[in-house]
């Protein structure tokens, strides 16, 4: 069944056409068994609400060291004093709810061979499959002096909580006239256009409150995604005050020095009043502990059951894995884990997984009531998913009315994906 994503059937649905293809197998399903899902985000957490649905027989166990889960997703806007930090926050009682073990703790160790996971507390899980949702971590190594306690003094906000309401205080402390540097990596990455959203949003904020100061874009890539469509968005809302150093200009980041706050290019040096660094990145630790990360860093997976091709009985979704064509993003993650949780319920019945079909958006808001948009289908293809027809993007000249109605749009795919994975 090829359904187009349409913005509007992202908003209302999330993953149409994933779930169109995702019903079928799970109320077929057949078989209990044991399943352990590490990672409580929005991959993690479809993935086991999808399962407990698909057979309430199934003993589904959620590992999460965290007991509120804080979304990436529109913490820009926090950043940029445009919305409020408990909004972004949520907990697992309704997973709980529906016989879902949820265990606040770490999961520090996997056993292929047991099949177990063992949690920061001593507790072993057993489990028949087990699903990796780790998100990312940082690859420290390739940015010379950025470590934790830099994070502190530039901090990279790219894992939301404390480090976005430290960027935000920075942002309020400086003084009319400064500079906002953003370091932003080469993909792949969490929400690749995330960090240009970013940008906007400082620059709203500095637009509003000090409008002397200035955005500088540090990029470890000479394009990206939707860049007119920002870039238009830039030149018409905020001037001059965003520029960006594109790779082929020497805006790559080799290395940081957070006791004079100095960021080193590869030609030339800056010392912003605020340095937000985001660093290389790549699968979450516990990934690389069960041994379903490659040299890479990320995890590769046979793309119709998200099977690890590294590491038995074990599934990577979300932003861990290789994904190709699809990006690292909540939609996206949210369609893997419910398409993966199809496959686990036909592999315990000893059947096939059908090959999915996935949906992911992505929303943008450079500005209070300014918005655009990206969406796409995609399907494996060899080992990994590629884009396929039906996808949409935002016109580039669209007039300011559908940018308002896209802005609109996103705080309704963000309460429906909220909704549809926590509450």
């Amino acid at each position: 069944m090829n359904v187009p994503v349409t913005r509007r059937n992202a908003v209302l649905g999330i993953t149409v056409a994933a779930t169109s293809l995702i019903a079928p197998s799970i109320l077929r399903a057949q078989s209990a068994g044991r399943i352990v899902v590490v990672g409580g985000g929005f991959g993690g957490a479809a993935c086991a609400r999808a399962l407990k649905r698909a057979d309430p027989r199934l003993q589904v166990t959620l590992i999460e060291p965290n007991k509120t889960f804080v979304s990436c997703p529109l913490s820009n806007a926090v950043i940029a004093g445009l919305r409020k930090m408990e909004a972004q926050q949520f907990g697992y009682d309704m997973l709980a709810a529906e016989g879902i073990a949820v265990v606040a703790q770490a999961a520090t160790a996997i056993d292929t061979q047991k099949r177990s996971v063992t949690a920061a507390d001593g507790t072993a899980f057993g489990y028949d499959r087990l699903v990796l949702s780790p998100g990312i971590d940082f690859h420290l190594e390739a940015l010379p002096g950025y470590d934790a306690a830099a994070s502190e003094k530039m901090p990279h906000a790219w894992k939301a909580g404390a480090q976005t309401l430290l960027l935000r205080k920075q942002l309020e402390a400086m003084a009319d006239g400064g500079t906002v540097a953003i370091a932003i990596p080469a993909n792949p990455s969490r929400c690749p256009p995330a960090p240009y959203e970013r940008a906007s949003l400082i620059a709203h904020y500095l637009k509003t409150h000090k409008p002397r100061s200035k955005v500088l874009i540090l990029d470890a890539k000479d394009n990206f995604s939707q860049q007119r469509l920002f870039e238009t968005a830039w030149k018409e809302l905020y001037g001059d005050m965003i520029e960006r150093v594109a790779l082929s200009q020497g805006g790559r980041v080799t290395s940081v020095d957070p006791a004079t706050m100095t960021i080193v290019t590869e030609f030339g040096n800056y010392t912003p009043d605020v340095a937000n660094v985001i660093p290389p990145q790549r699968a979450g630790r516990i990934a690389e502990i069960a041994g379903a990360m490659d040299a890479t860093g990320w995890c590769p997976i046979d793309p119709v059951s998200f099977e690890s091709k590294l590491a038995p009985n074990i599934h990577v979704i979300g932003d861990a894995c290789l994904g190709g064509g699809i990006p690292k993003s909540a939609s996206a993650a949210s369609s893997q884990g419910k398409a993966c949780a199809s496959a686990i319920v036909d592999l315990l019945a000893a059947r096939a997984p059908e090959a999915p079909r996935l949906a992911g958006v992505c929303y943008n808001t450079v500005a209070p009531g300014y918005g655009f948009s990206l969406a796409g289908n995609y399907q494996p293809k060899g080992d990994i998913f590629a884009e396929v027809e039906g996808g949409t993007t935002s016109p580039v000249d669209a007039p300011r009315d559908l940018r308002a109605r896209e802005a609109a749009e996103t705080e309704r795919w963000f309460e429906t994906i909220t909704a549809d994975t926590f509450g």
